[in-house]
């Protein structure tokens, strides 16, 4: 079994630690399926039973659909293909976690684990072990972001995309994050600027054509398509294209000699935290002058404005 295997199959392995142990359970490997002590999904409702564990057991692949709630986009097929034969050699090790659907009879909304009920049809396994759980819309959206989160498996965009929907969803900070997911404050930053890219640029990192190191040097670059476009045709290194960035801001600078060094600077350093043009005009008297700040789309104006909300 591959590391990537075995990752995706342990959840202790990924960091959450006691978090999905207590939804999990302990062992790793089924081998009955059973009904909860003398209970069914009738004898509750979904409104007041919120975090009731009914159990482990087996249900067919057809009666569980993917979360709503689903942070990934993408799956590699050739990933799947994968984990499909490891499942193949030595069964589905860790039960995913489901809730019921309201209203629906045998219908089950798969809160973790969906790769391996894909891989499970791969090969045509009729049944997969799973763990039932009443769970409200918060507790399911914070699990499946976490715990795709800690699989290292989501590309860059996604990830931070899911990292801002924990922010702005529940209030998480970059530090509670850090704890949560087990990356560094400063990498979580870093992720998180990558959604002040255009659009246009955001979707080449989500394909691959350029990396989240490539990404990275174009935060804050007015014409960060051309750049990135430039970057695909030339086949540039990350270390390139810190050097053609860097060129561009230098022509930029080049073209401002009425500014004072410091000014340039601060523009650009502003201009980097923002993700947008920053200019600064300095008045002909001392110590007063004005901050101009471009924004391209309303999701950056409402950006900036969340972000100055919170200071």
């Amino acid at each position: 079994m591959s590391g990537e295997d075995k990752d995706d199959l342990n959840p202790r392995n990924r960091g959450l630690g006691r978090g999905l142990d207590a939804l999990f359970g302990e062992d790793d490997q089924l081998n009955v399926s059973r009904e909860t002590d003398g209970f069914s999904e009738e004898d509750f409702s979904a409104n007041d039973v919120v975090g009731v564990d009914l159990g482990r057991r087996t249900l067919p692949v057809e009666w569980l659909r993917p979360c709503m709630f689903q942070p990934r986009k993408n799956f590699d097929q050739d990933a799947l293909e994968d984990l499909a034969k490891s499942i193949g050699m030595h069964g589905i090790l860790q039960p995913l976690l489901v809730r019921p659907v309201e209203d629906e009879d045998n219908q089950y909304e798969i809160i973790a684990g969906e790769r391996r009920w894909r891989a499970a049809q791969i090969i045509q396994l009729h049944e997969v072990p799973v763990t039932v759980q009443y769970l409200d819309d918060e507790a399911v959206l914070e699990i499946a972001l976490i715990e795709n989160l800690q699989r290292e498996d989501l590309n860059p965009i996604e990830e931070a995309l899911a990292m801002q929907k924990l922010m702005d969803e529940f209030g998480h900070t970059q530090e509670k994050l850090s704890v949560s997911i087990g990356k560094s404050r400063s990498a979580i930053a870093n992720i998180l600027r990558l959604l002040q890219l255009p659009d246009v640029v955001q979707d080449m990192v989500r394909h691959g054509d350029i990396s989240e190191g490539h990404a990275r040097t174009l935060v804050g670059q007015e014409n960060a398509e051309e750049l990135a476009r430039q970057i695909v045709t030339d086949n540039l290194s990350v270390r390139a294209a810190e050097n053609l960035t860097k060129s561009k801001k230098t022509k930029k600078t080049k073209s401002k000699p009425d500014k004072g060094v410091n000014t340039i600077a601060l523009e650009e350093e502003m201009a980097r935290l923002l993700g947008m043009t920053v200019t600064i005009n300095a008045s002909s008297k001392k110590g007063q002058g004005s901050v101009k700040i471009d924004y391209k789309s309303l999701d950056q104006l409402d950006e900036l404005l969340h972000r100055l909300s919170k200071h």
